[in-house]
């Protein structure tokens, strides 16, 4: 069960609140000053703090600024509940971090509508998710589900590519976020000699396209249709506008982001000096996680010799005698063509 702490010196607004949230299934903390609010948020550590800012001993500016200043309840959700309705006011309480701001009188939908999308915000913005496009992926559809996105995928433009058409070009603007609903799609860089070295991989369910959105960037690579896609595009003013409209949510994808540029230039640095064995060993299990979503322990890879040696950085032939290899070793099989992984954690062994 989740706690809430109401702060505010009116005895009937405040029981009236703890009553509405109890009812609904929270459990209600009180305070009757501001003081006592801040003492009672230490010592219970809420999940979320309504508080009034017109009150004795410490008004609700002074509660949320001793609050952020505290490493226990900096992130804590804090809705402020008051009844002067001035601009000012308003843009003074949300400039120190507040989340909300509720004036009185409020009906209870109102309180309760508030208190359920702050905390679906901090759940987002706490959640551990991984690393680099797939956290960033993950976190984008956790925001359009709780509704803190408000990207209906039914309501935009769709297009149907076939295998081996370009949905964009390296060099070309940017103008629309892309949600693969269905197919698997590469994205690649050319050479100066010609080759393609594959940058990465999408399947169902992934986004595809944000980073030159959010850098306001050209697109540095192209991105190439390896299965027939079913594509969704959303309008860059859009998707940037809801990432930029809350700097916390901002801060956090940013910082997946730029985990995932990490994340290349770390494969980058293991094409130069690794092993080809350990290059083919990570690009196949890189490829069984992008492609495979149900996190099975063990997969068919429906994807072509060349786009593999392609995401390596080798030769084809040289990619075939590895594969030769780790076939005779019973790490994987060949059937028509498609690679079965038989041991994922032996071939994860190989990397070390």
């Amino acid at each position: 069960m989740r706690s809430l702490l109401i702060i505010d010196d009116h005895t009937e607004i405040r029981e009236n609140i703890a009553e509405i949230l109890t009812l609904a299934g929270y459990k209600a903390i009180t305070a009757e000053n501001g003081k006592k609010g801040v003492e009672a948020a230490l010592r219970e550590k809420p999940d979320l703090i309504i508080c009034d800012i017109m009150m004795p001993e410490l008004d609700g500016y002074g509660v949320l600024h001793l609050l952020k200043k505290n490493q226990q309840t900096e992130n804590t959700p804090f809705i402020f509940l008051t009844a002067k309705t001035e601009r000012t006011d308003f843009r003074k309480g949300m400039g120190m971090g507040a989340d909300d701001y509720i004036t009185k009188p409020f009906d209870d939908i109102e309180l309760l509508n508030a208190i359920e999308t702050r905390l679906k915000k901090y759940d987002i913005l706490q959640a551990g998710y991984e690393s680099g496009e797939k956290g960033a992926t993950d976190m984008i559809e956790d925001l359009r589900r709780s509704g803190l996105f408000k990207m209906e995928l039914d309501n935009y433009e769709t297009t149907e590519l076939s295998k081996k058409n370009t949905l964009y070009n390296e060099g070309k603007r940017p103008k629309y976020l892309y949600y693969l609903k269905s197919g698997k799609i590469k994205t690649f860089r050319l050479h100066e000699d010609g080759k393609e070295y594959i940058t990465n991989l999408y399947a169902a369910g992934d986004f595809i396209g944000y980073m030159p959105l959010l850098e306001n960037k050209s697109y540095e690579d192209t991105c190439e249709v390896l299965e027939d896609a079913e594509i969704i595009m959303i309008p860059k003013e859009e998707f940037v506008g809801l990432v930029y409209n809350d700097m916390s949510i901002a801060a956090k994808f940013i910082k997946l982001v730029a985990q995932n540029v990490k994340e290349k230039e770390e494969r980058l640095l293991n094409l130069a000096y690794g092993s080809l064995r350990k290059r083919v060993a990570k690009a196949l299990l890189d490829i069984h996680s992008k492609f495979n979503k149900e996190k099975a322990t063990s997969a068919t890879l429906d994807i072509s010799r060349e786009d593999i040696a392609q995401y390596v950085g080798t030769a084809t032939e040289s990619l075939i005698r590895t594969l030769s290899d780790f076939k005779s070793e019973k790490l994987i099989e060949i059937k028509d063509g498609k690679i079965h992984i038989l041991n994922l954690e032996k071939l994860n062994h190989l990397l070390y």
